[in-house]
């Protein structure tokens, strides 16, 4: 009798398992689909003519015909706009990390009085909605003199990004050992030599990160750029999109090439940084 109901309790539990596996490798299958579906389509898309995106919505391409990312470059100066793109998010991306990395650095590493309070007034910032600080934004490029220009989205996306990636560099930060500090310090190594030879290779993971994140933040940003510049040559891909498919919306061919070009390069930095983020966000949930 003992046997046989530690068969049956056996039985059940291989019963359980298997049926919550299934669970979640459906719900998994219908967040992906829900996800990945209406890019994959947008991306299809861009390889039909009208005809074919009207009649068969759903259908593969006969053929993989690129004219209208060729005609998207050449007639619509799409190839500036991405210029113009990866331009203000690298380069204040490059900025940005530089300055937050040395924060998050003396945060995690040196007591000083106001320290915390310092670390929760930088992480507030995150919960201000970016549109509430656009009449003193505004005002101060004004003043500046740098109204459209691309160095008023470099100023403005600079200061973006401080809330998260001071959370997650400080987190990488506060994970090193500090023993590697005193080792340096006793060999003479001053401040500076430290942070940029010792810290910085050991927080990459967390620098990839925040440098991801805040990338694709400046790549896909629309308010600030419609804000700041009115002139084409200083239009980013977000806001020239919002221009060509107003203007241009009866051709769904060029319409869907343009969105795939805009949407492509962040899912792609996505994939290739997604195992750093994941170990990043990790390692802050459990040490931060």
């Amino acid at each position: 009798m003992a046997s046989g109901g530690v068969v049956e309790n056996d039985v059940a539990h291989r019963t359980r398992k298997i049926v919550f596996g299934v669970l979640t490798y459906a719900v998994l299958l219908f967040v992906f689909v829900v996800s990945a579906f209406p890019i994959l389509w947008v991306a299809m898309s861009a390889f039909k003519d009208n005809a074919a995106i009207l009649t068969s919505p759903f259908a593969l391409p006969n053929q993989l015909n690129f004219d209208a990312f060729v005609e998207v470059f050449t007639q619509y100066s799409f190839q500036i706009f991405t210029v113009n793109s990866l331009f203000v998010a690298g380069f204040a991306t490059i900025i940005s990390l530089v300055i937050y990395a040395m924060g998050a650095y003396v945060i995690a590493k040196y007591n000083f009085p106001g320290k915390n309070l310092l670390y929760i007034l930088f992480t507030l910032t995150l919960l201000v909605p970016p549109h509430t600080k656009a009449q003193p934004i505004f005002s101060l490029i004004l003043d500046l003199g740098i109204y459209d220009t691309k160095l008023a989205l470099v100023f403005v996306y600079i200061s973006f990004g401080m809330a998260i990636s001071m959370f997650i560099l400080r987190s990488t930060f506060t994970s090193i050992p500090k023993e590697f500090s005193e080792a340096a310090a006793i060999e003479g190594a001053g401040f500076f030599r430290i942070f940029w030879t010792i810290h910085m290779p050991l927080a990459r993971t967390g620098m990839a990160t925040a440098g991801t994140m805040m990338f694709l933040a400046h790549w896909n940003e629309f308010f600030y750029a419609l804000l700041l510049t009115t002139s084409p040559a200083h239009r980013t891909l977000p806001l020239a999109l919002a221009f060509f498919t107003e203007a241009f919306s009866y051709d769904y061919t060029q319409m869907f090439a343009a969105l795939t070009v805009v949407v492509i390069p962040g899912i792609l930095i996505y994939v290739f940084a997604q195992e750093q983020i994941q170990t990043s966000f990790a390692s802050s949930g459990v040490k931060g």
